[in-house]
């Protein structure tokens, strides 16, 4: 019995999901946790070919997975990607916004070009994927949109201004998408991941000072990997987080809540 009810409330049957940077190491991880959950899923980015790959996975293990070409930062692309999906499974029940770049490189660096590229890729792009998302849920009364954040929504780092800053404003539109869209029956909510090891972060993580500086901040003294996402993100997709909105989760290791202690006395 208890197992029948946990399935059911965390379950995604019949739930069909958008996923924007979905083949990414982030976004590929979660797209296989909440396909194997239950969902239908639109595997969307710029890159199809990967799309296509990981869908073929997913279609190979007996879930439902499509590709569709998606870059976030042409807003020109957008609205035809929603109508294509809409188009395959009839609505769109839940929005995963996990497409994002980002460049490290000091703020007396940052050339106008850069700049642009991370705020229309994480900031803009993401406003206008969720704007037409919401559309179609809206003619529902029914939707959940989650944004993926970042540890730099709160807490900054050197050579990361333009990324932090996009990531805040991330937050900030999570918060504001809660407060309009609830009268639409639409939640949205943010999952915020710490240092999480990618092929991207790979380098950090291999650095002789940031990966111990990393290190020394993480309470559980390691990185992330992109799995541990997986369960926020089902809570977030399913009908187990039906109360929650506005809010965002992070989900860092306890890195934010201080890191490793200073010595102490104890017993133990």
């Amino acid at each position: 019995m208890n197992g029948s009810y946990l399935q059911n409330l965390f379950s995604l049957e019949g739930k069909t999901v958008l996923i924007t940077g979905a083949a990414g190491g982030i976004g590929a991880a979660i797209s296989r946790g909440l396909v194997r959950a239950g969902a239908e899923a639109a595997l969307c980015g710029r890159t199809v070919e990967k799309c296509e790959a990981l869908a073929e996975e997913l279609r190979d293990e007996g879930g439902t997975a499509s590709a569709h070409c998606l870059d976030v930062a042409r807003v020109e692309t957008i609205q035809p990607c929603v109508d294509e999906v809409v188009d395959r499974y009839g609505k769109i029940d839940v929005l995963f916004n996990v497409a994002g770049v980002n460049r490290r490189e000091g703020l007396l660096d940052v050339e106008e070009a850069t700049y642009d590229r991370l705020m229309d890729t994480n900031l803009k792009g993401l406003f206008f994927v969720s704007q037409r998302v919401a559309r179609e849920m809206y003619k529902r009364k029914k939707g959940s949109i989650v944004n993926i954040g970042s540890h730099n929504d709160q807490g900054m780092l050197g050579g990361c201004s333009v990324y932090g800053a996009s990531k805040s404003g991330v937050i900030a539109l999570t918060r504001s998408m809660a407060v309009e869209f609830a009268q639409y029956g639409i939640r949205c909510n943010a999952i915020s991941p710490g240092h999480i090891l990618t092929e991207l972060t790979q380098v950090t993580w291999d650095h002789p000072t940031r990966a111990p500086w990393l290190k020394e901040r993480i309470a559980m003294g390691r990185p992330g990997a992109p799995e541990e996402l997986v369960g926020m993100a089902i809570l977030l997709a399913s009908d187990a987080s039906s109360y929650m909105t506005g809010q965002a989760y992070h989900i860092d290791g306890g890195c934010l809540c201080g890191g490793a202690p200073w010595e102490y006395d104890t017993n133990y």
